[in-house]
Formats: structure tokens, sequence, C-alpha cells
């Protein structure tokens, strides 16, 4: 059984004015003290059920490679506790344990017994091992003549060789090549679907959401949310923004999702709607149907240069298509308060099966990382049927052909 329970954890460390100073209260360790502390992480409160799997996100500097070292007994806490049970593996920083000088396989067998296995373990697991890394007959030689990539294939496949009770990842994949990622994910799903409960740290927006039932938004060594996947992702893509003089909320929507608005509110979407072909606004869309998309602007402020930007999510809430009126040149300049722009996007509804969901965003330049006047997840939402498409699978609906031939046998000789 795998499982993570962490109570009030906190990491502090202590700064000193000068350098004179800490050797002065080492010196007098019952006087005066000569130190702040530093706070990195504080009162950090979750757990984690076995099988279950949680996605740690958060700025550079948040306290996310603080916290699994914290986890993994890497560094001690100041304050709280960690308990674990079931056998760890854990991937934090690349390569951690290998000795350059050393080949593969000898850092191989080093780094397998520091995870708790046997050396017959690691020699029964070995060829798994080598096959899994396709590092080739690098794996014979000195680690120091390795890539990054070929040390995290090597740390990965021996870190995953035995299927742990527990994984825990940090941002180490973020270094491979994209095929070794694909394949790596792959056997972390596998482990999933076996009872292996992960905690993994990514920027990869993707992963966090296909894999993870839960993530925690980790900001100024704090947890500033924890929930579903998705309303977490949201919110963090609000605070990236969030040097600006703008709020951000979350509302609770049909179906008990949560919407996630943020910006300065110098303009806003005021209508939304998916028309058909004869302008009349629908929920339902057939595959391939043509349909406009026509969202109404209003503008409180003037506004130099206004640029609409809008993103259709899968129901895991991955995009599968996003533009703005900034890359088709279509920008709208000097907006005077109180008018409204209406954009109009045709497109046919190529998409699989289920339910999605409308993103917009009104900002100035290409991103929303400049003057971000309003960003909205589930603007509209609609559902796809197919009523008229051959049966596929997917996300998207490809109108494609298929030719058939054959040839006759070879006449048998006598």
């Amino acid at each position: 059984m795998g499982t993570i329970s962490v109570n009030n954890l906190g990491k502090a460390y202590k700064q000193y004015p000068t350098r004179w100073a800490r050797l002065l209260e080492w010196l007098s360790p019952f006087h005066k003290q000569r130190h702040t502390l530093k706070w990195v992480l504080n009162d950090i409160h979750f757990s984690v059920g076995q099988g279950e799997a949680v996605g740690i996100i958060g700025i550079n500097g948040a306290g996310k490679s603080t916290l699994l070292k914290l986890i993994t007994g890497t560094t001690q806490p100041t304050t709280g506790s960690v308990r674990m049970s079931g056998r760890v593996a854990a991937m934090l920083e690349l390569g951690m344990g290998f000795h350059p000088d050393f080949t593969g396989r000898q850092n191989a067998f080093m780094a397998g017994q520091l995870l708790g296995y046997t050396v017959s373990d690691i020699e029964k697991h070995m060829p798994e091992i080598e096959a899994f890394a396709e590092i080739g007959d690098y794996i014979d030689q000195p680690v120091r003549v390795y890539s990054s990539g070929m040390q995290m294939r090597l740390a990965f496949s021996v870190a995953t060789a035995i299927r742990p009770d527990v994984l825990i990842v940090d941002e180490a994949l973020s270094v491979g090549d994209a095929y070794f990622v694909h394949k790596s994910f792959a056997r972390i799903r596998a482990f999933r679907e076996q009872g292996t409960t992960l905690l993994i740290v990514s920027h990869d927006k993707g992963a966090i959401q296909a894999i993870c039932d839960r993530a925690i938004l980790l900001n100024e060594g704090t947890i500033a949310m924890e929930g579903e996947p998705e309303a977490v992702m949201d919110y963090y893509n609000a605070m990236l923004a969030s040097h600006q003089s703008q709020s951000v909320r979350q509302d609770v929507v049909s179906g008990g999702k949560i919407q996630t608005v943020s910006g300065t509110g110098e303009a806003n979407v005021t209508e939304i709607a998916l028309l058909n072909a004869d302008g009349h606004p629908i929920e339902h869309v057939n595959v391939g149907q043509s349909v406009t998309l026509r969202v109404e602007v209003a503008a409180r402020e003037p506004i130099e240069r206004l640029v609409l930007g809008f993103g259709i999510k899968d129901r895991l809430g991955q995009i599968i298509f996003g533009s703005n009126t900034h890359h088709t040149n279509q920008a709208v300049e000097d907006v005077p308060a109180g008018s409204v722009v209406r954009f109009d996007i045709s497109f046919p509804a190529n998409f699989g099966f289920g339910t999605y969901s409308i993103q917009t965003a009104l900002h100035s330049t290409d991103t929303h990382l400049v003057n971000n006047y309003e960003w909205r997840e589930r603007s509209l939402v609609f559902n796809v049927i197919n009523t008229s498409k051959p049966h596929f699978v997917g996300v998207s609906w490809l109108d494609h052909k298929v030719n058939v031939s054959s040839t006759a046998p070879a006449p048998m000789r006598s």
C-alpha cells in the first residue's frame, strides 16, 4: 500500500547579516540570536491515497522541489512531519547519485541499491533496464560522456525497473526527447492502473490534467489552491499575469465545474454563442457541421489595441485548438469606451463525440501576460454528436478516404 501524509510541513533557512554574525552565534549559542529565518515552505498539509495521482505546480521558486526533498527525506523539515507507506521510488535531480567516472551499468547497481533493490533484483532486471533506456553500448561507458537526456533515460529506467508503491517525479522528464518522454508517461500510466501512488511536479499542463486526480498549486511557499486539475491549472494561468492590477475569481457553474475569470476589467465578454448556418444558437453540434462562434466584447475604458483569443478544450481541459486575432492580423485599434466589438469565428466542428468548452481571452498582444483585460474559462460549453459520419474514436474527425486493392495469387507451378 502506497500513501503519503504531509502535516504542518515547513522549511526555513537561517539568514545572517554578515559572515561574522554566524561565527559569533556559533561561539556564543546562549546569547543574542543573530539570524533571521527565511521560510521557503510553511504550513503545508495534504495527503495522497493509495493509487491516487497528485500533481504539484507553481512558478519557479514556489517551493516545489524543496517540498519533494522534504517528502523523500533528502532534506529535513523545520516544522511538521511526513509519513509514507510502501516502497518509494523517487526521481528528483537528474542523475542524482550517479558517479561520473563509473559506467552506466555500475551506476545502475548503485542507484538501485539506494532505492532499496537487492543486488539480485538489479541483476534480474538489468536486461529490462537496458532495453527501456535504449542507450546501447553507452551502458558500459562512463556517465561523464552521457548527455543529460541519456542520464534521464537511465535514471528513470532504474527507478521504475520494479513497480513501486509510490512514485515521485520532479521535472527530470522535461529534459528528455519527445519519444522517451512519451514512453515514460506510458509506463507511469501503466503503473497507475496497477495501483501505484503518484506525486509529480511538472510545468506540462497536459500531463498534469491527463494523469492526475488532483493538483496542488504552490505560491510563495504555501498552498494557494488544491482541487480538480483543470480548475487549479486555470487559476495558475490567471496568476501568471497577477503583476497587473487585476482580479481573479472562481465561480461554480453548471455541472459543478469551476469557472475562472481574471483580468483588469477594461473590457469583457458580454455575449457568446455558437451559431448554426442559419444564425441560430445551438448547444449540440454534429461532427463536421459548419458553425460560427460569436463573441461580443464591451470596452469599459478606451483601449489602444484589442485582441480576442479563444481556445477549444476537451472534457479533460486540454486545448485541442486555439488562436487569436493578433496572429490573424485582425487586432482592433483605438477602441473607445462604451463601444461593443463583435467577432464571428467560423469553422467546421471536426471534433470527436463528447463535451467541449470555449475559453476566451481579451488582451493587447500575442499573450495575456501583457494587458490582460479578461481571461474567462468555460465561456461556453457545447456537445458534439455523430449522426452522419462513420464510427470513429478520438477528439478530431479527419475527412479520410480509404482505397482497397488486391492482387490475384500467382499461379502454382507444376
